[in-house]
């Protein structure tokens, strides 16, 4: 059994920025991050859109809204101080037609209650200026919306952490939780040993709600995981899109659409699509009741999404709807990444990011996008929590 001061489950971006401030926090501290898999970043934060959003579209006052505004700035500071690439390419959300005015107008309103710089309202010339191959009747633009590559700063957040001397234990599989009241410890049970810490902060992303149980917490909400595909256009078509182009997205989702995102390397993304992931973790999924909830409510959503995974052609239509010049043989397969969604039992899709504490525990069971944005901004917010449970 090995010990330290304070234990991190999972070194997405997300926990290795909660180590990284908690081993800031305090020098003499011992940190020590476990990680199931032989690498960081090897799920969420290593397979997005790599979009730092400005902070548009949550409610305002939100966790996400003050996490996200706050964090992006911070990203973006750490990202000139370290030296990696962040590149504000702005972002257009286009409305299509006079029924979409409205949610623009929303959004515009919840945009500049949370602070975030810039935003401007687009007509049709305004969207051409930008986006010169693209459609719409109005837009609002983004200039500070940026793209970044978050697995290279997860890397950096790591080498940040081993600098103040913590450690990184990767094959490290937590199977089992134990707290004794004895030495005031919590005890991880992981693949390569046992690791005695005085508090420990979960941030596990698709495992979270499973790691929460074991350590004593309820089953609600239950991670649900849905697995997005993307589609990348062909290098000859790639200059069709010179930024990010979304389109309104329903509000009563917290999902995107269907949306065209460069990246740093040149490569023009469309998608994702949002199916309910395959795998060992499908019958764990049909088992909560709040899945069949979600079910009956947006099943019509359900049967699109379908459609899109089904049709690469379907997906690359639905992008054409914001630039038209799209056709199917313009696009080809190109990656596809899980995102660890919180469902409660009543088949509400947790939108907010959300914690939560059992003895000795810390724990994060809500954190899709724009988690990655505002991983910095979370850290703060768990150390803060953190320190007043010890």
């Amino acid at each position: 059994m090995s010990e330290a001061e304070l234990a991190v489950v999972g070194a997405g971006i997300v926990g290795l920025a909660v180590a990284r401030e908690l081993a800031r926090r305090d020098a003499g501290r011992r940190v020590v991050v476990l990680e199931r898999e032989d690498r960081v970043a090897a799920h969420q934060t290593g397979h997005n859109s790599g979009v730092a959003h400005a902070g548009i579209y949550y409610a305002p006052g939100s966790l996400k809204a003050l996490l996200c505004v706050a964090g992006v700035r911070e990203l973006a500071a750490y990202c000139e101080a370290r030296g990696l690439a962040y590149e504000r390419c702005g972002k257009l959300i286009v409305a299509l037609e006079r029924g979409e005015l409205a949610a623009l107008d929303e959004l515009a309103r919840r945009g500049a209650a949370n602070g975030v710089p810039g935003l401007r309202r687009l007509d049709a010339a305004g969207v051409r200026e930008i986006e010169p191959h693209a459609a719409g009747i109005a837009a609002l633009h983004s200039p500070e919306t940026a793209i970044v590559d978050f697995a290279a700063v997860a890397r950096a957040l790591a080498e940040d952490l081993r600098d103040t001397g913590g450690e990184i234990v990767t094959g490290a599989r937590v199977h089992a939780v134990d707290v004794r009241a004895a030495g005031r410890r919590i005890v991880l049970h992981h693949s390569r040993g046992e690791l005695a810490a005085g508090f420990a902060v979960f941030c596990a992303g698709a495992w979270s709600d499973r790691l929460a149980v074991l350590a004593g917490a309820g089953a609600d909400p239950r991670i649900v995981p849905f697995r997005g595909a993307y589609m990348r256009l062909v290098d000859h078509r790639r200059e069709l899109v010179r930024g990010l182009i979304y389109p309104v997205p329903d509000p009563r989702l917290p999902f995107l659409g269907v949306h065209l995102t460069r990246h740093l390397g040149g490569d023009v993304l469309i998608g994702p699509t949002a199916l309910l992931a395959p795998g060992r973790s499908l019958s764990r999924t049909l088992r909560w009741p709040g899945t069949w909830r979600m079910a009956r409510r947006w099943w019509r959503t359900g049967l699109t999404e379908l459609h899109h995974a089904l049709s690469p052609a379907a997906l690359t239509r639905a992008a054409a709807r914001y630039v038209p010049e799209l056709e199917p043989g313009d696009a080809e397969p190109a990656w596809a990444g899980v995102r660890a969604q919180a469902v409660a039992r009543d088949g509400r899709l947790v939108d907010d990011f959300a914690f939560s504490h059992t003895e000795r525990a810390l724990h994060v069971r809500n954190a899709p996008s724009p988690a990655g944005t505002a991983a910095l901004a979370i850290a703060r917010h768990v150390a803060d929590e953190a320190e007043r449970a010890l």
